[in-house]
């Protein structure tokens, strides 16, 4: 009996330290099949148009007195071909923090979204996959500057419902932001940056900024401007929208410095969603990326005009199947083009279609 009893005690003991912590194990898998115009047509079953493929880990722990520990490891994986989306060079290429989150806010260590990125990600307001116009413009928040290496994230407590706000350094250790390859004595990456959000209700908004060494990381290559590694480059994203109830209406506007010589880059659009049922739902945006072809100051037919309808029904809460459309029309000094497929020749319109499903594990 006291035996049974000691066995009882060590039993409720270890259950109780289990149930101070936990790891989830969570995913998604996105595929599609997509036409794209460039400079030729493409077909293609294609990965991540509505959501990132990804597989994740993350975890909290307990540490008592209102202290927790949490960590988040997440990688992308490409769902039509089974590689890694990060690359060779990276593994947990989305995300790789541990933190520790207690009254003062939370302190976060690691390679994590920007302070820009983590406004043009989030899908339920804006977008940054290949179908959008923040991923297709090349703006820092959708592209260069997504997420970013050896970042102090520093969320603030919240002081007033639906308000947040982070701080955010970079060391970079001279980091190349594609690949996250150290560059010796190179400055390059290094970042500082923060937002704020507030939603109350129907109402929501959000600001970041982004300040950082490295003007070359958003350059495509077929850019002829020659810019500076490790000169300063900035970035601003706001957004402003209100839920209706019969549409859901977001204004937003994107401003960035570029290569010496160059105007900034700056993108403003708007995006209405419509719930046509309770599970299916539509969307549209209509956006102008200006001074995308890195030409001279002041010179003019470098813009560029984007439309996108997005259609996703819900076969679930975890399965969704949906369809996108999206098209560029380019200015004569312009070759934006949709899912990166190459659009060589200057003036020339892209678009893609794109029909797919989405399973959220």
């Amino acid at each position: 009996m006291k035996k049974t009893l000691l066995a009882i005690a060590a039993l409720a003991a270890t259950s109780g330290a289990f149930a101070q912590s936990s790891v989830t194990l969570y995913g998604v898998v996105d595929a599609s099949i997509e036409n794209v115009k460039g400079d030729k047509g493409v077909t293609r079953v294609s990965s991540d148009n509505l959501a990132t493929s990804r597989l994740g880990f993350k975890g909290s722990e307990d540490l008592g007195g209102g202290l927790r520990a949490n960590f988040a490891l997440e990688t992308a994986v490409k769902s039509d071909t089974g590689a890694n989306g990060g690359g060779t060079a990276r593994f947990f290429d989305r995300a790789a923090w541990v933190g520790l989150q207690g009254g003062f806010g939370e302190l976060r260590l690691g390679r994590i979204d920007s302070s820009i990125g983590a406004l043009a990600g989030d899908t339920k307001i804006l977008g940054a996959q290949a179908y959008d116009d923040f991923k297709i413009a090349k703006t820092r928040a959708g592209d260069s500057y997504r997420r970013v290496d050896n970042a102090i994230t520093y969320l603030l407590p919240t002081f007033l419902p639906g308000l947040t706000a982070q701080l955010q350094y970079s060391t970079a250790v001279g980091t190349a932001a594609a690949t996250g390859t150290e560059l010796s004595g190179v400055d390059a990456g290094k970042a500082y940056g923060l937002n704020i959000k507030y939603a109350a209700g129907p109402f929501f908004a959000g600001v970041g900024y982004l300040s950082a060494k490295d003007e070359t990381a958003s350059i495509p290559a077929t850019a002829t401007a020659v810019g500076n590694v490790g000169s300063k480059g900035n970035a601003t994203l706001a957004y402003v929208g209100y839920d209706f109830g019969v549409l859901k209406l977001t204004g937003y506007y994107d401003t960035e410095s570029q290569v010496t010589g160059a105007d900034r880059l700056s993108l403003a659009g708007i995006r209405v969603g419509v719930p046509i049922t309770e599970n299916f739902s539509l969307q549209a945006s209509l956006s102008q990326a200006s001074n995308v072809g890195f030409a001279p100051s002041n010179s003019d037919h470098d813009d560029a005009t984007i439309a996108s309808i997005k259609a996703v029904y819900n076969l679930s809460k975890r399965t969704s199947v949906y369809g996108l459309a999206t098209n560029v029309n380019n200015e004569s000094l312009a070759n934006l083009n949709v899912s990166g497929v190459a659009l060589t020749t200057l003036g020339k319109s892209s678009r893609g279609i794109a029909f797919g499903v989405a399973h959220a594990f």
